[in-house]
C-alpha cells in the first residue's frame, strides 16, 4: 500500500495534508469537499463555531429543580413537592435547602429534607407524585 498526496478533488479549504491509500473517495466525500471549496472561509468558520458551541455543557442555561419533603404540625400533615430553584443554587445542596425552606415557611411548612436536585429531564416523572405541590413555591 503506497501513500500519495490527495488529489485536487479530494481537498477542501483545510485539507493541505490529506493522505489516502489510493482508493477513490465516495460521492458524498466529493460533495462535502466541493461545498467547502466553493464556499468561503466564513462558511467553514460558521461550521467550526457550531461544532464548538455544541460541546458546551448542556446544563449551563438549563433550569434546576429540587424535590423535597415537608411537614406541618397540629395536626400533623406531610407533603412531597417540587420547586424550581435558581441556576446558581444547583451545585450546592445547602443553598438549595435554605431556599426551599424559606419558600415553604410562608405557608407554615417545615422542610424535612431535599430529596434530590435535578434538571428538566426529571421534571415530568415527578409531576404525579407532587400533586398540588408541583412547582407551587
Amino acid at each position: 500500500m503506497s501513500l500519495t498526496w490527495a488529489r485536487p478533488y479530494e481537498l477542501d479549504n483545510i485539507g493541505a495534508l490529506i493522505w489516502h491509500s489510493g482508493a477513490r473517495p465516495s460521492r458524498e466525500a466529493i460533495e462535502v469537499s466541493r461545498k467547502f471549496s466553493d464556499g468561503s472561509l466564513m462558511t467553514m468558520r460558521a461550521y467550526l463555531l457550531a461544532g464548538i458551541l455544541s460541546l458546551l455543557p448542556a446544563h449551563a442555561g438549563a433550569a434546576c429543580y429540587a424535590d423535597y419533603k415537608a411537614k406541618r404540625d397540629n395536626p400533623l400533615r406531610l407533603h412531597y413537592g417540587v420547586v424550581k430553584v435558581s441556576d446558581g443554587n444547583c451545585p450546592d445542596g445547602g443553598r438549595v435547602a435554605r431556599d426551599v425552606a424559606q419558600r415553604i415557611a410562608r405557608d407554615g411548612w417545615q422542610l424535612l429534607n431535599v430529596v434530590s436536585v435535578f434538571d428538566d429531564a426529571g421534571l415530568n416523572q415527578r409531576r404525579g407524585s407532587a400533586g398540588d405541590y408541583f412547582l407551587r413555591y
